[in-house]
C-alpha cells in the first residue's frame, strides 16, 4: 500500500493527445506517425517511503516473472552530496505497491546514478558511479565563519566533514568511477562491486544474440571517451567495441547520459544527451547496424528534453521516455513505428513539475499492457526530491 505520509501524491484519469496542441513549442512535433498515438494515465503518485531524505535518477526494469525492480540514488540530503548511496525497491503487482527499500551500496563518496538490468539467464545487474562533486561545496561552507551570511548549521558541517574525513584525499580520489553490482539469486545477495569503463543512468541493454551493450561516458578518465563496450559472459567482463562518432563542430565532451535499445530489424538505437552548441539540451541519435562495431554520427531527431530511456515494445514499437525542463515541465514519451527512423509528437506524462530538478524518467511494459513510469521530482512543498510514478496506457 501507499505509504501514509504521502499527501502530496494524487490520482487522476485523463486522456492527452500527442499533438502540437498540447506542447506551445514547434521543437516538439517533427515528424508525425500515421496515427498520432495517445496515452490514458491511471495514477500519479510519490512511491519514495522516506520524505525526510532526498531520492534521485531512477531506473526501472522488468523481470522476466514480472517483478518490478527499481533502483536509484538514496540517503541523499540534496542534489549535490556525500551521503549518496545505492537502493532497490520491488514491485510484485505492476506498481501498485512497493516494498522498503533495501542498500545495495554505500561507499565512502557520493554514490549517483542508478540502472538496472536483468539479463537472459536471470542475473541483476546494477550500475552506478561515484562522484566527489560535493568538495567545492564542503569547502566553501568551511570558508563562512559562524554566524556570516551563508554559513552552515554546526551540526549539518560536521556531518559533512565526519563523511568527507573518512579518507584520505588520495584514498578519495581511488574510488572514483564506474560500477556494477551483480546477483545470480533475483538479489537476494551480491557480489562485491566491480570496475566497467563507461557509465550512464540506465545501465545496458541485453541483445538478442546474447550479448550485453553498455552506451556510455568513460568518467574520470584523461579523455573521457564515449564508447560502446560488450560482455559476452552476462556481464563479467567488458571489452570496448567502438567509440561513437562526434559530429562536425561538436564537442565530444559534451555527449553525456546515453542509452540503447536493439529495434526488431537487428538495428540499434543510441540516444545522447546533448550539450553542444547546435541543438543544445536535446536528445541526439546514433544507429549501428552491425551489432554495436560501427554507428552513424549523431544526430538530431527534433526532441527538446533528456536524458532518454529507450523501450522495445511488445508489438515492436520503440518508446523514448525524458525528462523536459521547460513548460511543460515534467516528462515525456515518444513513439517510433520504423525502427527509430521518425518520432512521434510528445505525450505528456506529467506536466505538473514546479522545479527543473526532476527527469530521469524509465519505463517498463506490464503483461495486461500498463505502462509504468518512474522518475525523481523536487516536489513543491519539499526541498528533497522524491520517487515519482505514472502507470498509464497507450492506444
Amino acid at each position: 500500500m501507499e505509504p501514509a505520509w504521502q499527501k502530496t501524491s494524487f490520482t487522476r484519469r485523463q486522456w492527452l493527445v500527442g499533438s502540437a496542441a498540447l506542447v506551445a513549442s514547434a521543437s516538439l512535433s517533427r515528424v508525425a506517425v500515421a496515427a498520432d498515438p495517445i496515452v490514458q494515465i491511471e495514477d500519479v503518485r510519490v512511491i519514495s517511503w522516506k520524505p525526510p531524505l532526498y531520492h534521485g535518477w531512477p531506473t526501472l526494469a522488468r523481470r522476466k516473472n514480472g517483478e518490478l525492480l527499481l533502483v536509484f540514488s538514496g540517503g541523499r540530503e540534496t542534489h549535490v552530496c556525500p551521503f549518496g548511496r545505492v537502493e532497490m525497491m520491488r514491485s510484485q503487482d505492476n506498481g501498485v505497491t512497493w516494498r522498503w527499500p533495501q542498500v545495495l551500496m554505500d561507499g565512502p563518496i557520493d554514490d549517483r546514478d542508478a540502472g538496472v538490468l536483468e539479463t537472459e539467464r536471470g542475473t541483476i545487474l546494477v550500475t552506478t558511479f561515484t562522484s566527489l562533486a560535493y568538495e567545492p561545496i564542503l569547502k566553501k561552507a568551511e570558508g563562512i565563519a559562524a554566524g556570516q551570511p551563508g554559513a552552515w548549521d554546526p551540526h549539518l558541517l560536521q556531518e559533512w566533514q565526519a563523511v568527507h574525513g573518512r579518507m584520505t584525499a588520495e584514498q578519495r580520489e581511488r574510488e572514483l568511477g564506474c560500477y556494477m553490482l551483480r546477483s545470480e539469486d533475483g538479489g537476494v545477495t551480491w557480489k562485491g562491486r566491480q570496475r566497467v569503463p563507461v557509465n550512464s543512468p540506465h545501465g545496458p541493454i541485453q541483445l538478442r544474440d546474447g550479448r550485453l551493450l553498455y552506451c556510455g561516458a568513460e568518467l574520470w578518465t584523461p579523455q573521457r571517451k564515449v564508447s560502446v563496450c560488450e560482455s559476452t559472459d552476462d556481464g563479467v567482463s567488458w571489452q570496448r567495441l567502438a567509440e561513437i562518432p562526434t559530429r562536425e563542430g561538436d564537442d565530444y565532451l559534451q555527449y553525456h547520459e546515453l542509452h540503447a535499445v536493439e529495434a526488431t530489424n537487428g538495428t540499434i538505437i543510441c540516444h545522447i544527451r546533448n550539450h553542444n552548441t547546435a541543438n543544445k539540451h536535446e536528445t541526439l541519435q546514433c544507429e549501428s547496424t552491425d551489432g554495436g562495431k560501427t554507428w552513424t554520427t549523431p544526430h538530431s531527431i527534433g526532441v527538446w528534453g533528456y536524458p532518454s530511456h529507450l523501450l522495445r515494445l511488445k508489438g515492436g514499437r520503440l518508446l523514448m521516455s525524458y525528462g523536459h525542463r521547460r513548460a511543460p515541465l515534467g516528462n515525456q514519451v515518444r513513439i517510433s513505428d520504423d525502427q527509430g527512423k521518425t518520432w512521434s509528437p510528445a505525450l505528456i506524462i506529467n506536466g505538473d513539475a514546479t522545479s527543473s530538478d526532476m527527469g530521469y524518467p524509465s519505463t517498463v511494459e506490464c503483461d495486461d499492457g500498463t505502462l509504468v513510469t518512474v522518475w525523481y521530482e523536487k516536489l513543491a512543498d519539499s526541498p528533497l526530491a522524491q520517487l515519482r510514478q505514472a502507470r498509464w496506457r497507450l492506444g
